[in-house]
């Protein structure tokens, strides 16, 4: 019986699924007034119903966090499209035997950034390492976006070490799954950027934000704002790769135009290092 239980309740979630891809390609769905309304798609993603849907984006991942005892978090940001040092050589074998220069180049660059995946590996097993011998109520978690590159590699990292970690993935039209190093039972979707973000919030103690693009910077530039202007605790906020970030945005500009004041490039700090990375934020809950 209970068997055949959940398999109705797969097969209701199948179809649910089934039928929101089918809404998001612009097909209509029939509508049914005899439905009831938890059990009615068309009436739920109505743009009436929003709120609801709002809500429980809220509530699913935050239940089943704190249910799994997952209530500290370290936030890991990076980019997408870095790969690990294995898969980014052979891109560059395989380039290099095409004799295409612009392949080459795009290789070699892939490689070059292939570090950054092994330092955000090496992090999150830091991280992961020393909450194992901790008391449950005192560790803390690996948390990412949960795609490919740099969140892969915080995943990974922490899975190395055999620690639970958290994704929480974007549905996108272009974009993978939840990569496979994220414990199943914390692996989450969401339809709404606003919702993950407030997620990535709610359990953080410190961002680590690797070399990224416009996700990247989205996601940063929200933290940063929210300690500023204190809607939120200050946190450690680690931007790892020194040279690109201070190519990237000229801090230093900004306090020259008076646009942020000189205390508020104290809300970050610069390295290169995992370790100095994870000695960063125990110094700060001086563990």
């Amino acid at each position: 019986m209970e068997a055949t239980t959940q398999l109705n309740e797969r097969h209701l979630a199948d179809a649910w699924e089934e039928l929101h891809t089918h809404a998001n390609k612009g097909n209509p769905l029939l509508a049914d007034s005899n439905r009831m309304a938890f059990a009615d798609p068309e009436f739920l993603f109505r743009r009436e119903t929003r709120g609801i849907r709002f809500q429980l984006e809220m509530l699913k991942p935050d239940l089943g966090q704190s249910h799994q005892g997952i209530e500290n978090t370290i936030v890991v940001y990076g980019s997408a499209r870095f790969t690990d040092p294995d898969q980014a050589a052979l891109q560059l074998a395989d380039a290099q035997t095409s004799a295409d220069a612009a392949r080459i180049a795009q290789a070699e660059r892939t490689v070059r950034n292939a570090r950054y995946y092994d330092l955000a590996r090496q992090f999150a097993r830091l991280v992961a390492e020393h909450s194992n011998r901790q008391e449950p109520v005192n560790r803390l978690y690996i948390c990412t976006g949960g795609g490919p590159g740099i969140m892969e590699a915080a995943n990974r990292g922490a899975h190395d070490a055999g620690a639970p970690n958290v994704g929480l993935n974007i549905a996108l039209p272009h974009e993978q799954g939840g990569n496979r190093f994220i414990t199943p039972s914390l692996s989450y979707k969401f339809h709404y950027f606003a919702l993950r973000k407030m997620h990535f919030m709610m359990r953080a103690k410190a961002l680590v934000a690797f070399p990224g693009g416009f996700g990247t910077l989205d996601e940063l530039f929200e933290v940063l704002t929210l300690v500023q202007t204190g809607k939120t605790k200050p946190v450690p906020i680690v931007l790892f790769g020194t040279l690109f970030w201070k190519r990237l945005i000229d801090f230093d500009f900004l306090v020259e135009e008076g646009t942020i004041s000189p205390d508020d490039c104290k809300l970050f700090h610069y390295t290169d290092d995992p370790q100095e990375a994870w000695g960063l934020i125990k110094s700060f809950y001086q563990l």
